[in-house]
């Protein structure tokens, strides 16, 4: 990168690693494929850390948990609308579905029963379950959002029943080794940070435990580095390899459940935390454990991200200095727009359908794109509008915006030419209301006409 923005983007490290008191601080910077600029400042053994330096990433687990849930769910094994009792039977709240354990819409507690369970040497599913009881349950289903580490454990358990092993086979199986992730363990593995609490008065440590802690290992047990979770964020914003399909990492990535309803600028989707920020769409998620605190952030629209890892257990702001480095990065070496290349075939059928089309009397326009994909969008620009991929000959299924999940379907006349495309009952047609074509409730025989 460019000097300034070199220059720039370790400021803001040194600034919040000095005034943020931590022992070690590591910060990255990716853009594709790339890792655009790395940055350190403290020390680990008494050397200053790289970006294969190990740090714990706490909750970031999730989103690899969540990834296998998803892989599970794109085989057939289940249903994002099962009740969990189908999958994982025995807990109080096997009522509440797949998708609302992901989307922390369950209503579930924020913890496991029993001590802290971060700084415990955790125990195994059963008992762990002995230990939960119907008050586990605080609000009601879907009525909102409330952060559940004991519902990831779960999640964890149901890989593990689905898959007959358990979820870190699973993971180190499906994710890690396809993505090439080999620096990503359930334990610390050298050169690794060591956790640490800052006195809150005074500049001395106190070394933080590190413990297995067994059935809430899910939640938040990983340790990785910013070599590693550079991958998971280009997996995060659509490079998703051989490991899920990318419309299904779009669909994690969709907002399930707003955070901050005041404002809407946070919330959650299916594994993912969601963010709105200076007209930027940000998915990632932030983690913490005693002793280490880390972020990791993304901008699916330019594949921009940002990581940052502390091993302290508070004072260092790793999500601000996160969306800082973003920011920083985009005001000073924006991401170029793809270059235009004009599509390699095209189906002259699939040509003769683009242009103009009228839903009733409002104007569309429907562009071909590549791989027989289409788009339908208002011509004015605004309003309803979707991408469409296809799914046989003449029927595509809509993949963002209102149309979502809906099949677009092309109709012909008895002589083979096009009559008209239905889109969820709505008749789309090469003119406004063509009476050629099969309008909904028919249309006035005088046609046309004008104004008295």
């Amino acid at each position: 990168m460019l000097q300034t923005t070199e220059f720039a983007l370790l400021r803001r490290v040194a600034a919040e690693q000095a005034e943020g008191r931590a022992p070690s601080l590591v910060a990255a910077v990716v853009r594709g494929a790339d890792v655009l600029w790395t940055g350190a400042r403290g020390q680990v053994d008494g050397a200053a850390p790289t970006a294969d330096t190990q740090y714990r990433i706490g909750s970031i687990t999730k989103t690899f948990i969540a990834v296998l849930v998803m892989r599970l769910r794109d085989e057939g094994r289940l249903d994002l609308n099962d009740p969990l009792d189908k999958h994982v039977v025995g807990t109080p709240y096997g009522h509440l579905t797949i998708a609302q354990l992901l989307s922390h819409t369950g209503g579930m507690t924020s913890e496991a029963p029993g001590p802290w369970w971060e700084r415990s040497v955790g125990t195994d599913w059963p008992a762990l379950l002995d230990q939960v009881d119907e008050t586990v349950l605080k609000h009601r289903a879907g009525a909102r959002f409330h952060y559940s580490n004991i519902g990831y454990g779960t999640l964890g358990q149901l890989v593990a029943e689905l898959r007959g092993t358990s979820w870190l086979d699973a993971l180190n199986t499906e994710i890690l080794a396809p993505l090439g992730m080999s620096r990503t363990t359930p334990m610390p593995e050298a050169p690794a940070a060591r956790g640490w609490a800052v006195h809150p008065y005074a500049d001395v440590l106190l070394p933080e435990p590190a413990p297995d802690t067994g059935a809430m290992a899910p939640a938040g047990q990983l340790w990785s580095t910013a070599n590693d979770l550079a991958r998971w964020l280009r997996f995060i914003a659509g490079d998703s390899g051989t490991v899920l399909h990318p419309d299904t990492v779009e669909e994690m990535r969709a907002p399930a459940v707003v955070d901050d309803a005041a404002t809407w600028t946070s919330g959650y989707g299916l594994g993912f935390q969601v963010w709105r920020d200076s007209g930027r769409r940000l998915a990632g998620h932030s983690g913490s454990m005693p002793g280490f605190v880390a972020y990791a952030v993304v901008d699916p629209a330019t594949t921009t991200g940002a990581l940052t890892f502390a091993n302290s257990t508070s004072g260092v702001g790793v999500t601000a200095l996160g969306n800082d480095l973003l920011k920083l990065v985009d005001d000073y070496e924006p991401a170029l727009p793809a270059e235009w290349r004009p599509l390699t075939e095209a189906s002259p059928d699939l040509l003769a359908l683009t242009g103009s089309w009228f839903w009733g009397p409002s104007p569309f326009v429907l562009r071909l794109m590549a791989g027989g994909w289409v788009e339908l969008r208002p011509a004015s620009g605004g309003g309803r509008g979707s991408r469409f991929r296809p799914t046989g000959a003449g029927e595509w299924i809509g993949l963002d915006g209102y149309y979502a999940g809906e099949t677009l379907k092309l109709h012909h006349h008895t002589d083979g030419t096009v009559s008209h495309f239905d889109l969820a009952t709505f008749v789309f047609t090469r003119t406004p209301y063509d009476p050629k074509a099969p309008i909904p409730g028919g249309l006035d025989d005088g046609g046309w006409r004008p104004g008295d």
